[in-house]
Formats: structure tokens, C-alpha cells, sequence
């Protein structure tokens, strides 16, 4: 952990709590943001999940096959097995991120979904991020290496959905940047656009 790293124990104030102002006064003003989860722990994340969902097919729908003689065995993608086993898939990832913002893996690891435009998750970026985004991403399995390049550390499905996964504990600091550092040119249009509605009023009044 680097010096401008800040672990807060409990959870943050705001449904996403990307950005919050620091308590304390200085002469540099800043603000403390969730940090973004790199690859490798998305990486022990997601593979946790893989296990799960593999554990939760063995118990409800494995037994079930054997008892109406149905092959576990088909690869090809319209076999009864294949079928079921990508709705499980599927239906896990949407519904828990949805409904929790996590996964039970994203949950082990301290992670959270959150969303970059809106308060909370709406159902079109679950389903942008974990259905077509992931269905995607699974049949291109090294577009998920985009997680190292992209900005906010989003992997593909999460560019579609304009999402991110960050630390749920660990804050990061984001500098502001003051009203000072506006280079000349920009303070003078804002002086002109603050001053247009007044000289129309003069306008008016001569008229």
C-alpha cells in the first residue's frame, strides 16, 4: 500500500461512494476516491465464482440428469447440459451483482460493482455488463487482459456498461484541481458568459 492510500473500515456513505471530500482543511484541496481493482485480484475473484457455480451445477442439477438419464457429457452448445449450465452461469453474475453489487467471490475479496454515471446499478448496465459483455468476453477469453489498459481499470463488459470494480475499504487521493489553475483564456469566456445576461438587461433598459 502506497502513502496515498487510506484503508476505512466499514462501508462507504454513498451507494457507489466513488469520490468523498476530505473532513480536514488544507492548502491543497483533495478528495479521497474508491480504488480500482486491478486484474489479478478480479482474476482470484472470478475463478472463486467459477467454483461455485460449479459446485451449486454438481449438487441441484448433476443429480438430476442421473435420474432422467441425460448425458453430462455433450460439449456442443445446444445440449441439455450446456444449456442449463449457461443460464446458472448467467443468472448468477446478473442477479448478484444486481441485487448486491457483488458476487460471492467479489464478496471474499472486498469488491464491489459500481456504476460511473449512476447512483446505484440499473438493470441495463447488469445486463450490458454481465450477459452481452460477458458472453462476449468469454468467447474472446484475452479481451479480459483489457482490464490492465483501460481507464478505471474496466474490463470489456464493464466499458459497455460504464462500470468499474473497486475496493469496497481502500481509498485512493484524487487531487482537485483549484479554480486558480484555469489557464487565462478559460477564466476570461467564463467572465464573458457571466456577464452576457447583465449587459442584456443594459439593452433592455436603453431600449
Amino acid at each position: 500500500m502506497t502513502n496515498n492510500e487510506i484503508v476505512m473500515q466499514g462501508s462507504p456513505s454513498m451507494e457507489n461512494g466513488f469520490l468523498i471530500n476530505t473532513p480536514e482543511k488544507s492548502a491543497k484541496p483533495t478528495n479521497y476516491a474508491l480504488k480500482t481493482a486491478g486484474f489479478w485480484i478480479r482474476f482470484w475473484a472470478f475463478l472463486l465464482d467459477g467454483f461455485i457455480i460449479s459446485a451449486v451445477g454438481g449438487i441441484l442439477v448433476n443429480p438430476i440428469f442421473y435420474l432422467m438419464d441425460w448425458s453430462l457429457s455433450d460439449t456442443v452448445w445446444y445440449a441439455p447440459i450446456s444449456i442449463i449450465t449457461a443460464i446458472l452461469y448467467y443468472s448468477y453474475f446478473v442477479l448478484m451483482t444486481k441485487y448486491f453489487g457483488q458476487t460471492l467471490g467479489k464478496m471474499v475479496f472486498g469488491l464491489r460493482v459500481i456504476s460511473l454515471k449512476h447512483d446505484k446499478l440499473t438493470w441495463s448496465d447488469v445486463l450490458f455488463r454481465d450477459w452481452i459483455g460477458r458472453i462476449i468476453n468469454n468467447v474472446f477469453m484475452p479481451l479480459y487482459i483489457l482490464v490492465v489498459i483501460l481507464p478505471e481499470n474496466q474490463g470489456l463488459h464493464d466499458y459497455f456498461a460504464d462500470t468499474t470494480v473497486v475496493h469496497e475499504k481502500v481509498f485512493i487521493e484524487k487531487d482537485v484541481v483549484p479554480i486558480a489553475s484555469l489557464n487565462q483564456e478559460e477564466m476570461i469566456e467564463n467572465q464573458v458568459q457571466e456577464e452576457k445576461p447583465e449587459l442584456a438587461k443594459l439593452e433592455e433598459k436603453n431600449e
